[in-house]
């Protein structure tokens, strides 16, 4: 039964909230305790919060999105630390997987020095292509010392087939490569990183211009190029990956006698985890030796923070 004993506690309650309201209790008709509220317990009954429900937490796309802003934040602090001691460079990742894109001064145009021949190849491709045929037997015997051993003889011959400095020209925008200006001397084209990274994605894009048999043609040399030139991209590519590389290196006495150094490439693994493309540009190195060192170095780098 309700009690007095109930009013004085209520009462007691309202006191101790600071109300000046009273709880005044009487029996209903059913005999059960009717409640009202006076002066401040009114107040504090309409004011009171429902209780909220427990907050769901980040979603998995939110933790990942904001794992990867820490890890690319960690990146640019350590390729800037490392750029205040070694020669310019820029770089470019594309991880396939994710459709993720790292650039670090990747609109920065650097001599291509002998990357430019994996432009070349490609468009011999498509020039086969629109013709509707395969590379012919000579195309080819230019083709596979010009990746394979950097032959720059056979380079300056397929260079001169297709037409030169306007043909291959024509040919980049073809493959959207806007910041990409070619030289009558090939060698002296200039690009950037991130150009360089949307070629090596026109070689596998299923939906892009290189059909199936171009592809496959690009990738087989770019994968069996001597091993004195396996360095640069390959270096990170860890046990049972596969790798594509084209390693460019020239000296120039309008430099300095100093050494551009470029390295681009592909890592994947057969089972699908990995599938990232690569470009590192660099110049002004010391020697050929030391600008090796420094586009390892970042290419590593890359790997390192963005765990691919």
């Amino acid at each position: 039964m309700w009690s007095v004993r109930n009013v004085v506690l209520g009462v007691a309650l309202v006191a101790t909230l600071g109300g000046g309201g009273l709880i005044v209790a009487r029996m209903n008709s059913g005999g059960a305790p009717a409640t009202s509220l006076t002066g401040a317990g009114a107040a504090l009954a309409a004011v009171a919060p429902s209780v909220p429900p427990s907050p769901a937490g980040p979603s998995a796309a939110e933790l990942a999105a904001a794992d990867r802003a820490k890890r690319v934040k960690q990146l640019d602090a350590a390729l800037k630390k490392l750029a205040g001691s070694t020669p310019d460079f820029a770089v470019a990742v594309l991880d396939r997987r994710t459709g993720q894109s790292y650039h670090y001064r990747g609109k920065v145009k650097f001599d291509t020095a002998s990357i430019v021949k994996v432009q070349v190849l490609t468009c011999m491709l498509l020039k086969a292509q629109d013709a509707g045929r395969k590379p012919t037997s000579a195309e080819m015997s230019l083709a596979k010392p010009m990746i394979r051993l950097s032959d720059n003889n056979a380079t300056t011959a397929l260079y001169k087939r297709l037409g030169g400095r306007t043909a291959v020209g024509k040919c980049n925008k073809r493959l959207g490569l806007t910041s990409t200006v070619l030289n009558s001397r090939w060698g002296l084209t200039r690009t950037t990183a991130a150009d360089q990274v949307r070629l090596l994605s026109e070689l596998v894009d299923t939906s892009g211009p290189l059909s199936a048999s171009s592809r496959k043609t690009a990738f087989t040399l770019m994968n069996t190029v001597d091993k004195a030139q396996d360095w640069g991209v390959p270096a990170v590519a860890r046990k049972g990956e596969i790798f594509t590389v084209k390693n460019g290196w020239d000296t120039r006495s309008a430099d300095g006698g100093l050494w551009a150094i470029n390295t681009i490439g592909r890592i994947t693994a057969k089972n699908g985890a990995v599938d990232v493309s690569v470009a590192v540009l660099s110049h002004n190195n010391k020697s050929m030796n030391a600008g090796v060192a420094l586009v390892e170095k970042v290419a590593e780098l890359t790997r390192t923070h963005l765990k691919y």
